[in-house]
């Protein structure tokens, strides 16, 4: 079965307006086609699943396209989109002044699809709240807009998909059991690319056709060698990459080698399980003694004493590193480092006499290399100055050496 046949007289069109990423045959799923046709006709609702890329987009229009309700909206909702505090409006609509905003009455989705078909697309994203509102809808068929005082009847096959374990989604309490089981009345599963691989030349084949029609290229086909690789190519985006990388094969049609080698290397890039004999990490031999802890506080607080140890313990330089405040790295060395005392602002200067002979008392009573009035310890001045006196309590010359030119000297004076 080619992954390019019509899926039912009703969904040529279907078949023919897009680049279907339909599955073929799924391994012990039975044959989907046939799965597509009977839910078509018997219009129940449906339960979609499988990985991303997988296509279960394109079933669900397969489904709807194979069905009396082909030549009806489809109407497609993204759960994961959905806005809380306008969600209600979007599926159900709403009334005219219902909310802030609301200039206008809305359908919302499920009238705008009346007689059509409503998807769901990663129904398990949809918001707990919310899921009541649907589950009513499936049971009695009707919807209540925002602001409304009355039911309005739909008509509608829901069809609902997931890449999700809803099982587990419920025992976690995210998802409704009850909505689960209105939903699941018929389940496809769509297997895996890596579980169909005889599927891929199919595919490969469906994609070139199209691309090539679509930028009046030549017809793209693999070598033997390059298919076999095709093959063995576990393809973690599913059918969606293989479109993706056909695509791409057209866009850079020149660097059609380049192209292809880098989706295959990176397969050999991804995480592998660890082997019997890559039991520790190269990384642990910078690690500080001690046995590998990853509670996140405690790696912090190795990271700040590794850093003020990298830096000698200048903080303005660790606060770069780290990249955060000095306030901020203040409090990080008092917790990683309790040892090293806090920094402490000088006190002020307390007010003391000002004036000539306040100056020349506290230079007679002060020793040299003393303290600074006010508490402040005078720092040496650069070597490039040379005082003899103090220029403030004498009138005699001093002299300033330039370092570019030793030679030489500049007298000063008052």
């Amino acid at each position: 079965m080619q992954a390019t046949t019509s899926v039912g007289s009703g969904c040529s069109s279907f078949v023919r307006n897009s680049w279907s990423r339909l599955p073929a045959a799924g391994s012990g799923g039975g044959d989907i086609e046939e799965a597509i046709k009977r839910i078509a006709r018997f219009e129940c609702p449906v339960l979609i699943t499988g990985e991303t890329g997988v296509g279960k987009d394109e079933v669900a229009r397969a489904i709807h396209g194979a069905g009396p309700r082909r030549n009806k909206p489809l109407v497609t909702i993204n759960c994961g989109s959905l806005v809380n505090s306008l969600a209600e409006s979007q599926l159900f609509g709403h009334e005219k002044g219902a909310f802030t905003g609301a200039a206008s009455a809305a359908a919302g989705a499920f009238r705008t699809a009346d007689g059509g078909t409503v998807f769901l697309d990663e129904i398990g994203e949809m918001p707990i709240d919310l899921q009541p509102r649907l589950l009513h809808v499936l049971q009695h068929h009707v919807v209540v807009p925002v602001g409304a005082s009355r039911e309005h009847p739909v008509d509608v096959q829901v069809i609902a998909a997931t890449n999700r374990n809803l099982p587990a989604e419920i025992r976690r309490g995210a998802f409704r059991e009850d909505l689960f089981h209105r939903l699941n009345v018929f389940q496809m599963a769509i297997p895996p690319l890596r579980e169909r691989a005889p599927e891929i030349p199919a595919f490969i084949a469906h994609f070139s056709a199209y691309f090539a029609a679509k930028y009046q290229l030549p017809l793209w086909r693999p070598s033997a060698e390059l298919l076999a690789r095709f093959l063995r190519h576990p393809w973690p985006g599913n059918v969606r990459q293989i479109a993706q990388t056909i695509q791409r094969v057209y866009v850079f049609y020149d660097f059609v080698d380049e192209v292809l080698r880098e989706v295959f290397d990176a397969e050999s890039n991804l995480v592998q399980p660890p082997t019997a004999g890559a039991t520790r990490l190269p990384e642990a031999a910078t690690l500080e003694p001690g046995p590998l802890d990853f509670n996140l506080a405690e790696l912090r607080r190795r990271t700040v004493r590794r850093a003020m140890a990298h830096t000698g313990g200048r903080r303005a330089i660790t606060a770069r590193l780290l990249g955060v405040s000095p306030n901020t790295l203040t409090k990080l060395v008092a917790e990683a480092c309790p040892a090293i005392p806090p920094r402490t602002k000088p006190q002020r200067p307390s007010a003391s006499p000002r004036g000539p002979a306040a100056a020349r008392g506290a230079r007679e009573e002060a020793p040299p290399g003393a303290s600074a009035p006010g508490g402040y310890r005078q720092l040496p001045l650069l070597p490039e100055v040379e005082v003899y006196q103090v220029a403030q309590a004498s009138q005699q010359r001093f002299r300033f050496v330039d370092p570019q030119r030793q030679g030489d000297s500049v007298a000063l004076g008052r």
